[in-house]
């Protein structure tokens, strides 16, 4: 990123997979570890919106509503826990060109729905990108039961109490971001998804394992500039 970030996360479903980590490591660049839990890697999708991304400082009225789908692993670099993305969906072509031009984050233009009806979300992302391959998701979720703190849950904690962010840029660098929040509240989570198109689009053969779910309302971030991994060490 070219300048630090202030932005909500909000109705988001964390669906997770487990994956061998044999297989998830041949995925991923050097220096990379596939960060396990129970004897195996995790493979997520994150549906979900940006609320009011602008530039850290900015009041919230100056930002932009931006609905977005990552695909997303789980690893370490020099043995600090982070997320690794392998690509990001979102709507909006203007903001999607700035991230990859100057925030070095494989972003990917998409057609994207988000609503809400009695509890339940309803997503719909349909990649339009040009030159990617088609990728489609599309699905109902919401929560179950009582709202929980993810740190008093291991398996929860390991999900999504992370606060670095991974990717490979288009030049073949490694970046990483920082992020700062509050610990997330979340919920076990039931979801009806009828397409989900997003992991063979990035090479992964869908898991034969059901999925887990979480969902969480959201929490306000503040994400750091976009730095090569190399300045890490």
């Amino acid at each position: 990123m070219v300048v630090a970030l202030e932005m909500g996360w909000r109705q988001l479903l964390f669906e997770n997979w487990p994956v061998d980590p044999a297989v998830m490591d041949a995925h991923l660049p050097d220096g990379f570890v596939p960060d396990v839990y129970d004897g195996s890697a995790w493979l997520s999708v994150v549906p979900f919106t940006n609320v009011a991304v602008r530039p850290k400082g900015f009041p919230e009225p100056f930002g932009i509503r931006l609905p977005e789908l990552n695909l997303r692993t789980y690893v370490t670099r020099d043995g600090v826990p982070s997320v690794y993305f392998f690509s990001l969906d979102a709507q909006g072509i203007a903001s999607v060109l700035g991230a990859r031009l100057f925030h070095h984050l494989p972003y990917y233009y998409a057609r994207i729905t988000l609503s809400q009806d009695d509890g339940r979300v309803r997503f719909d992302s349909r990649r339009r990108h040009p030159g990617s391959r088609p990728a489609r998701y599309a699905g109902t979720y919401g929560p179950t039961g009582e709202p929980f703190s993810a740190p008093d849950d291991p398996f929860a904690a390991f999900l999504v109490e992370r606060y670095r962010f991974h990717t490979e840029a288009q030049d073949g660098s490694v970046r990483y971001t920082t992020v700062d929040h509050d610990p997330w509240t979340l919920y076990h989570a039931t979801a009806d998804v009828e397409t989900n198109t997003l992991l063979t689009a990035h090479g992964f053969a869908r898991p034969d394992a059901d999925p887990v779910y979480y969902y969480s309302p959201g929490l306000d971030v503040v994400a750091s500039r976009s730095r090569r991994a190399d300045e890490l060490r």
